[in-house]
């Protein structure tokens, strides 16, 4: 399998995911939400669950149609309690039972939208150091509608040029017509660009087939075989590009 090398050379433009890429998932309400059904786990035990399920749930991209409705949510959920110690022997009828229960409270009014409002570790540095070398950052994300609102209360939206969030636009990565939309408004060329995101089908396929290079994000080393750069991290990309 030949690997696709990102030019980081040439890079002057950089797609962001919001999702595993700038934000992380709300842990602690995790953790809480599921001792309250009797299930008890660490915190870094549900990071490593959660990042060991994003090639499940990359799998499943077509069958699923979108990442963002219930029925994505409830087999996003599903993958990582599969993944966590506490809860991958338990029968699927009865961890079919604690899904439906996160996923119920997962819905609740503005419950979502903390859920999803944890900037990951790094992410502010990283951003600070692509900014201090000129290179031009632009938020694309499968959401609902509330990205900008998040980061906006997370005081980094002024690092970004434009935010292009599916809901609003209309299309929903991997169709290549988010990334190039994305492209068009900014006047950015596809071989200068790269797309930075946390799920192969959806981030690296998406970008390629706009003609955007890809990089794929994996902190915890589950992606073996695929044919695309990764790195841990936001930070790690950014000090590649700091030292070029």
């Amino acid at each position: 399998m030949e690997m696709r090398k990102v030019p980081f050379k040439d890079i002057d433009t950089v797609f962001i995911d919001a999702g595993n890429t700038l934000l992380s998932m709300d842990y602690p309400w995790i953790k809480e939400e599921l001792e309250k059904l009797g299930i008890g786990c660490e915190i870094d035990e549900l990071k490593k669950a959660e990042a060991a399920a994003r090639p499940v749930l990359s799998s499943a991209i077509e069958k699923l149609k979108s990442t963002e409705d219930r029925d994505a949510s409830f087999f996003y959920m599903g993958s990582i309690l599969k993944k966590l110690p506490a809860t991958s022997g338990m029968k699927d009828h009865k961890r079919d039972e604690i899904i439906r229960a996160l996923v119920t409270s997962l819905q609740a009014p503005g419950r979502l939208k903390r859920f999803w409002a944890n900037l990951i570790p790094g992410v502010r540095q990283a951003l600070e150091i692509l900014k201090h070398r000129g290179i031009r950052l632009s938020v694309v994300s499968n959401s609902n509608g509330m990205i900008e609102e998040i980061i906006s209360v997370l005081n980094i939206r002024g690092y970004f040029i434009h935010v292009f969030d599916s809901h609003v636009i209309g299309y929903e990565k991997p169709d290549k017509r988010l990334f190039s939309h994305a492209l068009k408004t900014l006047g950015a060329a596809p071989e200068s660009t790269v797309h930075i995101g946390d799920l192969y089908h959806v981030d690296v396929l998406g970008a390629w087939s706009a003609g955007i290079h890809a990089l794929l994000l994996d902190p915890y080393d589950d992606w073996k075989d695929v044919d695309c750069e990764r790195m841990p991290d936001l930070l790690s990309f950014a000090r590649v590009m700091e030292n070029i």
